[in-house]
């Protein structure tokens, strides 16, 4: 199993996103059979296994053991991440494209080249799965707490000029056996958690 995977055919999508069958995906992190997840959602075994099937056919869950007791066969299944991300892909015909509008200081822009990133990462992950490869990235996740928006904006110029000089620095056009990384860096508020207190 693994611990993200992207979804990015719109059929599989669809299917992800039915809520009975999001709780059965979500129910599966651990390997069950249909009869154990009926008993846990309050439904018959037969409409489990119509949502398992769809499941099944998208590559969203996978078999991991056969079980025979008496007459019958149980089929034990597991999903194949322990959580989705549904990748631009899957909308292709309206997904955003960051080179439209670019803009620093939009929050929109910011979240189109998120959208590339979920888009890109995922191929890329694919593509090195197949390959039986490790797939090569890096990121940072951190919070910064500012005085005021002066020392925001001075610390965004900061970065800027940092950030420049480093791909200057670093940026081989002519290397004829390089390959190109793409560098995403963004700044948003962190969201305010119910009941948190800002002036800790």
């Amino acid at each position: 199993m693994f611990e993200v995977a992207v979804i990015d055919d719109p059929a599989a999508a669809e299917v992800s996103l039915d809520p009975v069958r999001a709780r059965l995906l979500a129910a599966l992190a651990e390997p069950a059979s249909a009869a154990t997840l009926a008993a846990r959602a309050g439904l018959t075994r037969q409409r489990v296994n119509h949502h398992l099937r769809a499941l099944e056919s998208h590559g969203l869950i996978e078999l991991v053991e056969e079980r025979r007791k008496g007459n019958c066969t149980e089929r034990v299944l597991r999903a194949t991440a322990a959580s989705y991300v549904i990748s631009p892909a899957a909308l292709s015909a309206v997904a955003p494209d960051p080179d439209r509008s670019p803009d620093q200081f939009s929050a929109r822009w910011l979240l189109a080249l998120a959208s590339r990133l979920v888009h890109e990462v995922g191929e890329l992950i694919g593509g090195a799965r197949a390959a039986g490869r490790p797939l090569a990235t890096y990121a940072v996740d951190s919070e910064i707490r500012f005085a005021s928006a002066a020392d925001r904006a001075r610390f965004a110029a900061e970065l800027t000029e940092t950030l420049t000089a480093l791909v200057s620095r670093y940026h081989d056009e002519k290397a004829t056996a390089g390959r190109r990384h793409r560098l995403v860096v963004g700044l948003h508020p962190s969201l305010l958690l119910p009941h948190h207190d800002d002036k800790e």
